[in-house]
């Protein structure tokens, strides 16, 4: 009895507490659409002893329902009933790769009855699923029907994947694996092969890691995410994270590529240049309108900020002790995407079959806000660009509808994005357990 008292008192605490923390949290000053473009407005920090959080609990779909797609386009789902369908990878032979995985176990992450709160909060969000830890093969058998089979399973957490000739390599959140693949298969049953330890341990705030390949398939270039909001666990916490890594696939070394990014995620090449673009989630609890997550180029030996100052110079008075000759080196990155709105997947749209206007430019899967009131992200982007840059346009809605009207509801939330081999856009849905398929009307 005394056991039962004690655990309901515990859980009317968090409920007390993330009640709490919804109620009295900061509404946002500015639309979404101010933190956006290349020259994005930057207000004065909030700060504030309870952080602003909206946690829009995951439901999935109804039987049915779809989200919204843009003018000129269609939807459909390529696959449903996943297991936390992540990121995604299409194959020579148009076979589509699927990480379904989640966080691994990180003890030391959101210690303390706040992070406790925190992480029931973001449970309802969907982050709290168990990772299948397995990377699902799906393909279209030319009838209407699509195979599905285990390509790999007993991984940690995989995420980012790249075929280099006959080598599939997959990150998992604590190192780079090689795995032997022959064209057409289904089903890999050989060991893979550590090519390098990634950073991770008891804390691994940001786990994801992704990956791309160089044009002469010699490299791989892998993002790491820092291991904090602004490094409240000290520097030597960051070490090797808040960067992009390239890696020598034959022989493992690797080199920090560029730094200060504080969760880099979707990589792609723009062709025009041959330059390396990312998708960056910024910091948070310094208000609802800071900092625009953003896309930009990456520069070969370039800092960006992370966690001394966001937007080239402008300093986060956060973090002790200051660095003002890296701030002095900080680049201010190409195009914001909104505050809070965890831009995550990123894919080059050459090879679509949409509609003409979405023909050169970047698709961005924007996973949604936790702590921005009122929501921000839950959609699909296209920012189009010109000579190799984003363009002036304003970037174009390629699917919404993932929330709720009251934003109390996230029917799912999308993550990565890729373009099939018919040239339609693929974007893997990690709460609606869906992989959709957008094609012209």
């Amino acid at each position: 009895m005394q056991q039962t008292r004690a655990a309901i008192l515990a859980f009317a605490g968090v409920c007390a507490m993330g009640a709490a923390l919804q109620a009295c949290s900061s509404m946002a000053t500015l639309p979404v659409s101010a933190g956006t473009g290349p020259a994005p407005v930057l207000p004065p920090p909030r700060h504030s002893l309870i952080p602003t959080v909206k946690v829009a609990t995951a439901a999935g779909w109804a039987d049915g329902a779809t989200p919204k797609p843009g003018d000129g386009l269609r939807v459909s789902a390529l696959a449903r009933n996943l297991d936390h369908p992540r990121w995604l990878y299409v194959l020579p032979n148009g076979d589509v790769l699927v990480a379904e995985t989640n966080a691994p176990p990180k003890p030391d992450d959101r210690k303390g009855l706040r992070g406790w709160v925190m992480g029931k909060l973001m449970s309802r969000a969907g982050a709290g699923v168990p990772s299948a830890d397995r990377i699902t093969l799906l393909r279209d058998s030319g009838n209407g029907a699509v195979q599905r089979s285990v390509l790999l399973e007993g991984l940690h957490s995989p995420f980012g994947m790249a075929l280099i000739g006959s080598d599939l390599y997959v990150a998992d959140s604590d190192a780079v694996l090689r795995f032997a693949y022959a064209q057409g298969t289904t089903k890999i049953q050989t060991p893979g092969v550590k090519v390098t330890d990634l950073p991770a341990g008891r804390i691994n705030h940001h786990w994801t890691k992704n990956l791309i390949a160089s044009a002469d398939g010699s490299k791989l270039f892998v993002t790491i995410g820092s291991n904090s909001n602004v490094a409240e666990n000290g520097i030597a916490a960051e070490e090797g994270r808040a960067a992009i890594w390239e890696v020598d696939v034959r022989s493992g070394q690797h080199r920090i590529f560029a730094s200060g990014l504080r969760n880099p995620n979707g990589l792609a090449w723009e062709p025009s240049t041959g330059a390396l673009w990312t998708v960056v989630n910024e910091r948070d609890e310094i208000g609802s309108d800071l900092v625009p997550d953003y896309l930009t180029s990456v520069r070969d030996g370039a800092f960006y900020g992370w966690p001394y100052s966001y937007y080239g110079n402008h300093v986060d008075d956060r973090v002790n002790p200051p660095r003002p000759d890296l701030v002095a080196t900080a680049i201010a990155p190409d195009y914001a995407l909104g505050a809070h709105t965890a831009s995550l997947g990123l894919a080059w749209s050459g090879g679509t079959m949409l509609p003409p206007e979405y023909a050169n430019g970047m698709f961005i899967g924007q996973h949604g806000s936790w702590n921005r009131k009122p929501l921000s992200g839950y959609k699909v982007l296209f920012v189009p660009f010109d000579h190799g840059k984003p363009a002036a346009d304003p970037p174009r809605d390629v699917l919404t509808g993932f929330v709720s009207a009251d934003e109390e509801t996230a029917y799912g939330r999308p993550v990565g994005v890729a373009i099939a081999k018919d040239g339609a856009l693929l974007v893997a849905d990690d709460v609606g357990n869906t992989v959709w398929r957008v094609a012209a009307r």
